[in-house]
């Protein structure tokens, strides 16, 4: 083997390392979101990661079952403050709250087979026009 086809083998194992290595470190931090459009969540970001499809359901069964509107958790008012300022969505790319965060976790999200995944027109209106990734 040549010099320069030594050197080529060694260029190529060290970007298939790189690869390797850089590949569980960036997944590790976690998906690169947009950012909300308000302020604090409604409950501790960690607590909401775990917990959002129990909080969901619970205000579902409120909701629907007892006809009481305006809850704590309700997946409106979270589309309407993590839809990206961008379009209005939650839904559309990994950078999209819902789906990106979906998509990290490998978990299906079915919520919007039924409910709207865009902001509603007063929390787009609302929105401020400035803002980075979270």
């Amino acid at each position: 083997m040549t010099v320069a086809g030594i050197l080529r083998a060694a260029a190529a194992a060290a970007l298939l390392l790189a690869g390797s290595a850089a590949g569980p470190l960036a997944h590790a931090s976690g998906p690169a979101l947009d950012a909300a459009r308000a302020g604090p969540c409604v409950e501790d970001p960690k607590l909401m990661r775990r917990s959002h499809p129990d909080f969901l359901k619970h205000g579902r069964d409120d909701t629907v079952r007892k006809g009481i509107r305006g809850i704590r958790h309700s997946l409106a008012a979270c589309v309407d403050c993590h839809a990206s300022r961008a379009d209005g969505r939650v839904l559309g790319s990994e950078r999209h709250f819902c789906q990106g965060c979906h998509d990290y976790a490998a978990v299906k999200v079915d919520c919007f087979d039924c409910h709207a995944s865009t902001a509603r027109p007063a929390a787009t209106a609302a929105a401020p026009a400035t803002g980075g990734a979270r």
